[in-house]
């Protein structure tokens, strides 16, 4: 897909723009490692998995969103 450097993303809270095939789905986690030809990310309640880079077509910064009260 795409060549991005993910060092800058490393402890970082991100979403990631996964694809396989036709379907394209966010994935929110914090960015925790590089192991080689994927991406490990930690998502949920500390479940840690491994996306192929070749399945990311964007990373963005994952802000929280305040609502004013």
């Amino acid at each position: 897909m795409a060549n991005f450097s993910y060092d800058a993303w490393m402890g970082k809270a991100v979403v990631l723009q996964v694809v396989l095939g036709d379907i394209k789905v966010p994935l929110r986690g914090k960015m925790m490692g590089d192991v080689g030809g994927a991406v490990r990310i930690r998502v949920g309640g500390g479940w840690d998995v491994n996306i192929y880079k070749t399945m990311i077509a964007a990373i963005e910064e994952d802000a929280p969103a305040f609502q004013a009260a």
